[in-house]
């Protein structure tokens, strides 16, 4: 007679169109496993682990992720919104985001050195004591995102647009920007520039 409380693995599966919406998932283990188009919205994926998965298409509306587990997890034209990344297990925690809405979610006081975030949406996200080293986000829409006493070292901003960040309450150490988007770090100025001079 099985333990219901023992783990079950999956690993090398792929789950498509599987509607996990609003349930409860428990003692999973997901290993090298492929999503594709799952709805996880409003689901409850706590405590559970997802090593090494890709995310393709699916919908993680306002998904529970309590002490969930995400190691080199990659979502790519995901919806992932309002999500609170911050109760996830810190020590699996590495993700890459790819053509992704992750609008309204936090990441507060995380550690994401070395994420990329590729033409992702990430308006109202909340970065607060983000560690975000050598993060790149390459073609951004940073609208609203909160960017305070965050680690922002080497970070590639770049191609990315709408950010606002004051550099005299964030780590901005070697960060990169290009000429056209400094207004991000000058907007707590108040300053009036004109960009077609």
């Amino acid at each position: 007679m099985s333990n219901s409380s023992e783990t079950v693995v999956h690993q090398d599966k792929t789950f498509t169109g599987v509607n996990y919406a609003e349930k409860l998932l428990k003692n999973r283990e997901f290993i090298n496993c492929e999503f594709v188009n799952c709805d996880f919205s409003k689901s409850d994926l706590s405590d559970n682990d997802f090593v090494d998965c890709q995310f393709k298409q699916c919908n993680f509306s306002l998904t529970i992720v309590n002490g969930a587990g995400f190691k080199d997890v990659t979502f790519t034209g995901c919806k992932v919104l309002g999500i609170d990344f911050s109760k996830c297990n810190k020590f699996l925690f590495s993700f890459r985001f790819e053509s992704s809405h992750i609008d309204y979610s936090t990441f507060y006081g995380t550690k994401l050195r070395k994420t990329y975030f590729i033409n992702c949406s990430l308006k109202e996200t909340d970065f607060e004591t983000t560690d975000l080293t050598a993060s790149v986000f390459d073609n951004c829409d940073l609208s609203g995102a909160t960017f305070i006493r965050s680690v922002l070292e080497k970070t590639d901003f770049r191609t990315s647009r709408n950010f606002s960040l004051d550099p005299a309450v964030n780590n901005v150490k070697r960060a990169k920007f290009s000429a056209s988007n400094l207004q991000g770090l000058l907007y707590h100025f108040n300053l009036d520039i004109d960009q077609d001079s």
